[in-house]
């Protein structure tokens, strides 16, 4: 998805291709946080939510500050991911063109795939609501530029989503055995 957004906002295959590579790093830093928040059903109290935000610096401290460019935008992506638009985001509040670009188009990916999912804290939400989440926190939560691209190209995103939808993964690997 991450590479969809960025080759139709113009970026270079190359650059389209780090960023593919990069991306599903975002949450390493999460192999930080205890499953006991992890996995929580249900809603996180203030000090679990707390050791939640803390996901994004632990896996900065995972990715090393490296030559390569890429492995620099996969710590760049899971340092950013979480900041928003309008500055309220964490773990630094950055806002803005502060926030770098590859962070705020995963951004936009990383919610999409996280509203259309199952989790062990809330069951997946419509397509509908999804986009009609998307579009509310357009210019507060994300680069108003980014959401207007991302739904302009719904059917390519979602057509990459479903590729890599674990159900639909669950029922090759079942129908190959």
């Amino acid at each position: 998805m991450c590479y969809a957004l960025a080759r139709a906002i113009g970026k270079d295959q190359n650059w389209a291709k780090m960023i593919q590579v990069a991306s599903p790093l975002h949450d390493v830093g999460k192999i930080g946080i205890p499953d006991s928040v992890l996995l929580k059903p249900g809603r996180l109290n203030a000090e679990e939510l707390e050791n939640m935000r803390r996901h994004p610096e632990i896996g900065a401290k995972i990715i090393p500050d490296h030559a390569s460019e890429v492995i620099r935008m996969a710590r760049r992506i899971s340092l950013t991911h979480h900041e928003r638009w309008d500055g309220t985001g964490y773990p630094a509040g950055l806002q803005g063109d502060e926030i770098p670009l590859e962070g705020r188009i995963a951004a936009i990916c990383d919610v999409y795939d996280a509203l259309l999912s199952d989790r062990p804290y809330k069951k997946s939400w419509d397509k509908e609501l999804v986009i009609a989440y998307l579009q509310g926190n357009s210019g507060s939560h994300f680069d108003p530029h980014l959401v207007s691209v991302f739904l302009s190209i719904l059917p390519e995103i979602d057509a990459i989503s479903s590729r890599f939808d674990d159900d639909t993964q669950a029922r090759t690997v079942t129908s190959v055995n």
